[in-house]
Parts: structure tokens; C-alpha cells; sequence
């Protein structure tokens, strides 16, 4: 490979030219992190090296290295943006790669850990929520994060915990909660599920339609932890009651899947409203069975507190 003094020699390239390449080579080699990359290989380098690889040189020594002066990711000046550059010596010649910066690697981790919380109709910024954004300035939420942790960790001890049912009124963090409880399952690589009862059970009846419904309800019955965000908040029908929410619900019994609920009722409250369908329709026993298969599943822990959204 020809080099760059020989290149503008042939090319006839005038006086002035030649001067800023001088001035450029003087920069390049005396950078600091050039220099030392030289002295730590100057049993491997030659001069002929250099000189063959000095454009390699000068993009090196444009490039940030380190995070230490970059505010962002967004606003990283460097070629590739999110990777660093690091010299070595390959065929003869020295040659960069890029690897991923540690802002990149953060960032590349947070989004795996996001695909690994699916989310149907829940909030995207909720997923983004630990442990230590919630306030715990109640006794209602000190035990729910307690118990939240003592969930997770039983659940990496290759335990199936009993999930929670966290109620209690507007606004009071139930369904951050569950996102901080979702992130810290993703941190240690465990998929689950988030879902917003109200818009899941509309959802599920338009599928009826397009004959997706049984591949939907599949997919949810079966994750490793689901959380249903907001129950009671439907309208109900026999339907959604005996169809959807039952046979989740018996299947994740029968499986001991961990699942965790959010709502505006106790346990109740919430077995009220089961018992009531749209149509006015009174059926005590069908609810009765949906609630047994609840309180198995989740322990009642009330949310205290001021309304957070106002």
C-alpha cells in the first residue's frame, strides 16, 4: 500500500499541501494516545508502518475515547456513534476497531432487558421504573416493596412464589409497581408480561373475528409471570369472566405460575363486580370460583397514600 508522502510526490501535489500534511503527521504523532500505542509496540512497528498506516493514525486520534466528556449518547462525536475506537496491528499494518463504549453497552442492555418485558396496552415509561423510584413513606408501601423483593428473590432461588394483589385507591403507585417489579425480573434475564385488563379483554373479543383468539390467549396463560394491571376496571360480561379471565386464571393454578394483579377493589369488592355482568345478571357462584382461583394466586397488599397523578 502506497503511502501518503509517496501518493502526493506522484501526484505532483504543490508546496502548500505537502506543509499542511506535515503539520497534519506532527499532530498525529504527537497524541497521546498514539505515542503511547507506538511505544507499547515499538518492537512490532516500523517506520514503513507508520507511514502506511498514518490516515488510520489521524482517525484514531480524532476519536473520543472514554465516556468521561460525553453527555449522552445521542450527542457522541465520534464516527460510530456509541463506539470507541482501539488501535492494533493486523496484516502489517496498523488498522482501528470499534467497540461498543460503556454508554452503549447501558444502553444495549437496557433494551434487551425491555424486550423481555412484554407489554400489552401498559404504559412504555413504566418499564423503566426499580425498586428505589418508589416512595416507601407508608407502611402499606413499605411492605409491598419488601414483599416485592422477597419475591424476586425467592423466585431466583428456583422457588414459585405467590404473586400480589396490590389495591387500593387512584394513584397511588399500584401499577409502578408492577413496572419496578418487571424491571428488576428483566435484570436477571426473566420474561414477563404486563397487561392492562380493561383494553386486553376488548382486544380479545375483536379477535373472535379474525380466529386469533385461542393463540392469544395462549400465549398469555403460558408466561413465566403475568401481571393483569387494573382488574376490575372492565366492563364484565359472562364472557370475559368464564372465557378469558377464568381459564387464565385455572391454568396458572394448575401450572403455580406466578401472576400479580393491580386494582381499584379489595378482594371483596372485586368479587362484586364479578358477580354482576353487564346485562345485571347475578351469578354468585361463577364469581365465587374466579375469586378462589384469585386469592390463590396473589396475596392482598394495600396501596396508601396521596393521588400521585394530580
Amino acid at each position: 500500500m502506497e503511502n501518503i508522502r509517496d501518493t502526493l510526490k506522484r501526484l505532483g501535489a504543490n508546496e502548500s499541501f505537502q506543509k499542511r500534511y506535515e503539520k497534519m503527521r506532527h499532530e498525529i504523532m504527537n497524541n497521546p494516545d498514539v505515542r503511547a500505542f507506538l511505544a507499547q509496540h515499538q518492537d512490532e512497528i516500523t517506520h514503513d508502518m507508520v507511514e502506511r498506516s498514518l490516515m488510520k493514525l489521524y482517525e484514531y486520534s480524532t476519536q473520543k475515547k472514554g465516556c468521561q466528556n460525553c453527555s449522552s449518547l445521542d450527542n457522541c462525536a465520534n464516527l460510530m456513534k456509541g463506539y470507541e475506537p482501539e488501535l492494533l496491528i493486523r496484516r502489517n499494518a496498523i488498522d482501528i476497531q470499534y467497540d461498543r463504549c460503556q454508554r452503549q453497552v447501558m444502553y444495549d442492555e437496557q433494551r434487551k432487558n425491555e424486550k423481555l418485558i412484554q407489554s400489552m396496552h401498559f404504559p412504555k415509561d413504566m418499564l423503566h421504573v426499580t425498586f428505589k423510584d418508589i416512595d416507601v413513606n407508608t407502611s402499606g408501601r413499605l411492605q409491598a416493596v419488601e414483599k416485592a423483593y422477597l419475591f424476586v428473590e425467592n423466585y431466583l432461588a428456583g422457588k414459585k412464589p405467590k404473586g400480589l394483589y396490590l389495591y387500593g385507591k387512584f394513584g397511588v403507585g399500584k401499577s409502578y409497581l408492577l413496572g419496578a417489579i418487571a424491571n428488576e425480573l428483566a435484570e436477571q434475564k426473566i420474561p414477563s408480561m404486563i397487561v392492562y385488563v380493561p383494553e386486553l379483554f376488548r382486544e380479545l373479543k375483536n379477535s373472535i373475528a379474525d380466529a386469533t383468539l385461542n393463540d392469544k390467549l395462549e400465549g398469555i396463560k403460558k408466561q413465566p409471570v403475568l401481571m393483569l394491571d387494573d382488574i376490575g376496571a372492565e366492563t364484565m360480561s359472562s364472557w370475559t369472566r368464564d372465557e378469558v379471565l377464568g381459564p387464565i386464571l385455572q391454568y396458572r393454578m394448575l401450572e403455580n405460575l406466578p401472576t400479580f394483579f393491580t386494582s381499584n377493589f379489595d378482594f371483596h369488592e372485586l368479587e362484586h363486580h364479578l358477580t354482576y355482568t353487564q346485562r345485571g345478571e347475578e351469578e354468585k357462584m361463577k364469581a365465587a370460583r374466579v375469586m378462589e382461583r384469585l386469592r390463590y394466586l396473589a396475596e392482598p397488599i394495600q396501596l396508601d397514600g396521596p393521588n400521585r397523578r394530580l
